[in-house]
């Protein structure tokens, strides 16, 4: 087993990215190539840098790792914004509540995290 996938807030990035899929399975055709992509690949980032700020590097590299991370979590945040306003989804459907507080989690979880590490690198 990796470092990274022992950690809580690689758990909870996984776990979003499985409702951000849900999501964008819920899009229509003509977002096949504009937000559905774009929503997609911003919360696989977010796993994916996770990951890699994890694997033996100091701790202000892996804090930088984790701001990709958070930013990722904001791309996806704006999109689902944005799918509300065009009305492919209601804000008030129950996923896109559970999406919007898996955000706020995720996003204080990394925070969290990356404030750590500069701590400790201090």
């Amino acid at each position: 087993m990796y470092k990274f996938e022992k950690l809580e807030v690689y758990k909870i990035a996984l776990d979003y990215v499985d409702l951000v899929y849900v999501l964008a399975g819920k899009l229509p055709r003509i977002e096949e190539f504009n937000l559905k992509p774009q929503m997609l690949r911003a919360a696989t980032s977010v796993v994916l840098n996770i990951a890699e700020g994890s694997t033996g590097q100091s701790d202000a590299e892996q804090a930088r790792f984790l701001g990709m991370a958070i930013r990722s979590v904001f791309e996806t945040v704006a999109c689902r914004q944005l799918i509300c306003r065009r009305g492919y989804v209601l804000e008030s459907d129950e996923l896109v509540q559970q999406l919007e507080e898996a955000a706020e989690k995720l996003s204080r979880k990394l925070q969290a995290m990356r404030k750590g590490l500069a701590r400790s690198g201090n």
